[in-house]
């Protein structure tokens, strides 16, 4: 039997609370909503199940609130297949996103809650788990001082590390030398760029671009890998399910153009559903789009 992927995951756990509206309240207004759901969220959380769905294995390494979103945060993230033995109890509060989608703009409040207590030392305390991992995926909705611990316990065994800078922030020279992959937005590899030589990200950089696909910057060269072209009805979680797709595909051994292919593969089908990890794709639903479309 082939052996699974493994993939440990550092990052948020959120309960996402979108209201969807024709308009946002002006100031000291109250307005009927059209529509209210609560959506288990947050990046590390969202990147954890796409992995979980395709196949891997996957430990998750967080943080939730002894409240009712963390318990049903919990029981939804075992549902779809992850190890949430390492995510622990650690206050009252879970970290919420407050969300108001209208016809105009959309408006996000969020509370971090129990994400920040994803320290270095926590995340010392988890040591062992990354000891036979593939690849570490990290994000940056959890403290800086967390992540970095988390960077350096995997290049001490071994593993690969792809980071996903968002929400974009200043990071140091000594982390990025230790991240094998970065997978910004345009947006965030504009920031990304600024006071950097091409040299530091050189190799490093997957810059993914919506429609777009993505763009593989590599010895000086830019390499295109479209996007599949599909019809969409929600891009909510899309760049999560890219990273957990290209973690999958990179931990079996795929070349880092193809395993860049198979994450717009299962992008691609993220977006046809509504929700983020509600939406995401299969292992084998990836593999019959991906014969489908030769």
């Amino acid at each position: 039997m082939e052996q699974r992927p493994k993939i440990t995951v550092v990052g948020s756990i959120n309960m996402d609370l979108v209201t969807i509206t024709s308009q946002v309240p002006k100031r000291g207004e109250t307005l009927f909503g059209e529509h209210f759901q609560m959506n288990p969220g947050g990046k590390g959380a969202n990147q954890a199940v796409a992995a979980a769905r395709l196949g891997a294995h996957v430990q998750l390494i967080g943080c939730v609130g002894n409240d009712r979103f963390g318990k049903d945060i919990l029981e939804h993230l075992q549902e779809q297949g992850v190890d949430v033995s390492n995510v622990e109890p650690v206050t009252d509060v879970t970290a919420t996103a407050t969300i108001i989608v209208s016809d105009q703009d959309n408006s996000i409040i969020v509370v971090p809650g129990a994400n920040n207590y994803v320290t270095a030392s926590f995340v010392e305390s988890k040591r062992d788990v990354f000891a036979d991992s593939d690849i570490l995926i990290v994000q940056l909705e959890t403290p800086l001082e967390g992540i970095r611990k988390a960077v350096q316990i995997a290049k001490e065994n071994g593993v690969k590390v792809i980071l996903n800078p968002a929400p974009i922030q200043e990071l140091p020279s000594d982390l990025i030398k230790d991240i094998d992959y970065l997978t910004p937005n345009e947006h965030e590899q504009t920031l990304l760029r600024q006071g950097r030589s091409a040299e530091e990200l050189n190799g490093k950089l997957i810059v993914t671009k919506g429609s777009q696909g993505v763009c593989i910057y590599e010895q000086d060269q830019e390499v295109e890998i479209p996007a599949y072209k599909i019809a969409v009805v929600d891009t909510t979680g899309a760049g999560d399910s890219f990273n957990g797709g290209l973690a999958y595909a990179l931990s079996k051994g795929f070349s880092l153009k193809d395993a860049c292919k198979y994450g717009n593969a299962v992008a691609a089908l993220s977006t046809t559903k509504l929700g983020a990890q509600t939406g995401m794709p299969t292992g084998e639903e990836v593999e019959l789009f991906i014969k489908s479309r030769g």
